[in-house]
């Protein structure tokens, strides 16, 4: 159960991250509120997951999550550039998540 609420958070980081390039500096009210209600859940299920899984594991993985789903949003939804070497990094940090999940 701590794996699935770490993952839903990493996914929540992402929709958090949105929701600020969306809100304009938090001058809109929507995305704000998106992103400010999402950014709270994240952490709370981070803390849950934190209660069985260990600390570097736990957010290693999150923030990973977090930056790969991030970077993957620019480039789908806002036409951020798709280069080799940001796919490259992706990988990068997709086989460290790998790693720490493993070695858990």
């Amino acid at each position: 159960m701590a794996w699935v609420a770490l993952v839903v958070a990493g996914l929540l980081e992402v929709v958090w991250a949105a929701g600020l390039k969306y809100s304009e500096g938090l001058t809109k009210l929507g995305p704000s509120l998106l992103a400010l209600v999402t950014v709270a859940l994240s952490l709370w299920l981070l803390g849950v997951a934190m209660k069985t899984l260990p600390l570097g594991t736990a957010y290693g993985v999150w923030v990973g999550i977090g930056a790969i789903g991030t970077v993957i949003f620019g480039i789908v939804f806002l036409s951020e550039p798709a280069t080799i070497a940001r796919l490259f990094s992706i990988l990068l940090i997709l086989s460290g998540i790998i790693g720490l999940k493993i070695s858990h």
